[in-house]
């Protein structure tokens, strides 16, 4: 099984990153971070904390195909650099996806000083997929990797590749969702606000299974977020 974790300009996190994997998975567990050009030290800071990585072209979808071409590990796990994992959560995952179980997600808390607001969102978060059989970055996808290669990877695309992975992944059979939660920082919601974070989001949500392209979402995404 493989962990691979796209990062970008993410040196300050590092360090929680390392000291959270180095807990949660076992030692024959693949590491991989993938840098899409950073211009902090996180590479650096990487090496110097003993976590592999590789550099590839800048795009989380293209940062996560790039490590899973890297590795030749039968499963893999996609994790963001803000986000840990539960203990054992290596186990847990191999445990989901014996028999006919192809992918799945973790459920997700998410930590920061909003003790009402952000765990409402998290319980949202994971209704939703639940109900909708879709799944986010921030839950920590994983999957064989024969259901990887069966949709072609993560789409080149800006934004929303978690969620369209997901639909076509869905197509095959249903995800594994696990009450096991991973834990992601708060920052973006906390930054921006969390009811605007929150309006901003499911917009961009629905114009994207109303059919508008992906870029344009990213550009509103970078405009607004």
């Amino acid at each position: 099984m493989a962990v691979i974790v796209p990062v970008l300009n993410e040196a300050a996190n590092l360090p929680s990153l390392a000291r959270n994997l180095g807990a949660a998975v076992a030692e024959d567990t693949e590491i991989l971070l993938v840098d899409g050009g950073s211009l902090d030290d996180t590479v650096a800071v990487a090496e110097g904390l003993g976590l592999p990585i590789i550099i590839s072209a800048p795009g989380r979808a293209r940062q996560m195909n790039a490590g899973a071409a890297a590795t030749r590990a039968p499963v893999l796990l996609f994790l963001h650099a803000d986000t840990h994992l539960p203990m054992g959560a290596d186990a847990r995952v191999l445990d989901a996806l014996k028999g006919r179980s192809g992918w799945g997600r973790f459920n997700v808390r998410i930590r920061g000083r909003s003790r009402v607001l952000l765990p409402l969102v998290a319980a949202l978060m994971n209704q939703r997929s639940r109900l909708t059989g879709i799944a986010t970055g921030d839950q920590a996808l994983f999957m064989r990797r024969e259901f990887f290669d069966a949709v072609g990877g993560f789409p080149d695309q800006p934004l929303m590749e978690d969620i369209e992975i997901s639909r076509r992944l869905g197509r095959i059979t249903t995800p594994r969702c696990l009450r096991m939660r991973v834990t992601t920082s708060g920052r973006r919601w906390e930054q921006n606000g969390v009811w605007r974070t929150i309006l901003l989001m499911w917009h961009l949500r629905w114009s994207y299974w109303r059919g508008t392209p992906a870029h344009t979402l990213a550009q509103r995404y970078n405009d607004q977020g």
